[in-house]
């Protein structure tokens, strides 16, 4: 598996995001290996699919609770 963006990723149990926006915008879509993270946007679910490593999902969601990514 390659890091960055790819094809989907087939056969991944995709979770969408409780923030995701009520109205078709925003939607947020992860599935998790034991590999990192996969994360797509799920109105375009045949789209590209972004492989995060275990340790560069953490930051990304350390940076977005300390407020550094918005």
């Amino acid at each position: 598996m390659e890091d960055g963006i790819r094809p989907g990723a087939a056969g991944l149990h995709w979770v969408k995001s409780s923030y995701s926006g009520g109205y078709g915008t925003e939607c947020v879509e992860t599935a998790f290996t034991v590999d990192g993270a996969f994360v797509r946007d799920s109105l375009n679910a045949d789209g590209p699919v972004i492989r995060l490593t275990p340790m560069a999902w953490a930051r990304l969601l350390t940076g977005i609770r300390d407020g550094k990514l918005r």
